[in-house]
């Protein structure tokens, strides 16, 4: 079964919002600081690191 990024990334967000419940203002820098390491010059060295 093929599921894509987008859709499985909604769900776990929407299941750890609704579990956790942490404050909104967490979860916005979270995500933009995501968005802004993937562009960044750091980002070959954090999927190395991952891989």
């Amino acid at each position: 079964m093929d599921v894509p990024l987008w859709l499985a990334l909604i769900v776990v967000g929407y299941l750890g919002i609704k579990l956790i419940r942490p404050p909104w203002w967490l979860v916005a820098v979270i995500l933009l600081g995501g968005y802004l390491l993937a562009d960044s010059l750091l980002a070959p060295a954090i999927n190395s690191v991952v891989k």
